[in-house]
């Protein structure tokens, strides 16, 4: 009797020394297994933030100049984008319209003392609604003259006068920002006491190589892309100081390689490119779409300009 109760008791400790082992061997099994799930996670987080950031990754597209020259460039996504929709860019002749349920249009001219004297009547006639008069130029050359445009006050006043909004721009060869402040100055000095009703923009032009073999001395062939921002910038921040709405003249070619817009976001674009739809993938308020437009009251080709109006 007693050896049987022994052998009883021995086999329930073992029972209970295999459970125990058992327990801990499932207990350290499930770790493992909660282990390998977090690495799990841990891979699968990793391989979320590597998808996103090759969704950040610039887009590269391609553009043509006036001359047919083709350029590939990246997107830059921190830049606003174009939200128009080509298909309802509608051409009519020379008069360009734009209509969806978010933007319409209005049809306007650029003009400079080239035109010489304009029948500012004849132009209001014939459905023009709004004209950006040139008020001021710099020269080419190292010396860099800053010139009031011969025109730019009969323009503004004769405009006005007629019934047409008016904005004016800044031909620019600055190659700092002292020489871009004092374009805006002398901007805000021949419109002070005017009706301007629309943006004063910089023109800050980069000379293309055609251009540039007839005039070697053209001064920003050699500014940077950082200084041809820096350069806008103090320009458009002179023009928000006295009031105005200041904009940034610019082609597909300044966009993708001489200015960065993203340091200009809150500044409106005028946007020039001569293509039955715009290139550019930015955002643009303006945009000068032909160059060799006929208008009443405009002695041979002026700029066409649309401008693009949140309803």
């Amino acid at each position: 009797m007693k050896k049987w109760f022994l052998t009883v008791i021995f086999v329930l400790l073992s029972l209970s020394l295999f459970s125990c082992a058992d327990s801990k061997k499932t207990s350290t099994a499930r770790k493992a297994e909660n282990k390998t799930e977090s690495s799990k996670s841990k891979d699968s987080s990793s391989g979320d933030t590597e998808a996103e950031k090759k969704d950040d990754t610039p887009v590269s597209m391609k553009f043509r100049d006036v001359y047919g020259t083709v350029y590939k460039c990246d997107v830059n996504p921190e830049i606003p984008s174009n939200e128009y929709d080509n298909k309802n860019f509608v051409h009519n002749g020379d008069f360009l319209q734009y209509n969806d349920d978010k933007y319409s249009s209005r049809v306007g001219i650029d003009v400079s003392g080239h035109q010489g004297e304009l029948d500012f009547k004849k132009v209001k006639e014939s459905g023009i609604d709004f004209v950006i008069v040139r008020v001021a130029y710099r020269g080419y050359g190292s010396k860099g003259l800053l010139c009031e445009d011969k025109y730019a006050r009969q323009n503004i006043q004769e405009a006005v006068a007629n019934g047409l909004d008016v904005g004016v721009y800044v031909f620019s060869q600055a190659v700092n920002e002292k020489e871009a402040e004092e374009e805006a100055d002398m901007a805000l000095s021949i419109i002070d006491g005017t009706e301007i009703s629309l943006p004063v923009c910089f023109d800050p032009e980069h000379i293309l190589l055609e251009d540039h073999s007839k005039n070697p001395d053209a001064r920003t062939s050699d500014v940077s892309e950082e200084q041809f921002t820096k350069n806008a910038a103090a320009f458009c921040n002179r023009v928000k100081e006295a009031g105005y709405t200041p904009m940034v003249y610019a082609n597909m070619l300044w966009e993708a390689f001489s200015l960065d817009l993203s340091q200009l976001k809150d500044i409106p674009v005028w946007y020039a490119d001569y293509e039955k739809v715009p290139q550019t993938p930015y955002n643009f308020m303006f945009w000068q779409y032909y160059n060799k437009g006929k208008v009443p009251g405009v002695s041979g080709d002026c700029d066409m300009d649309i401008q693009m109006i949140n309803e």
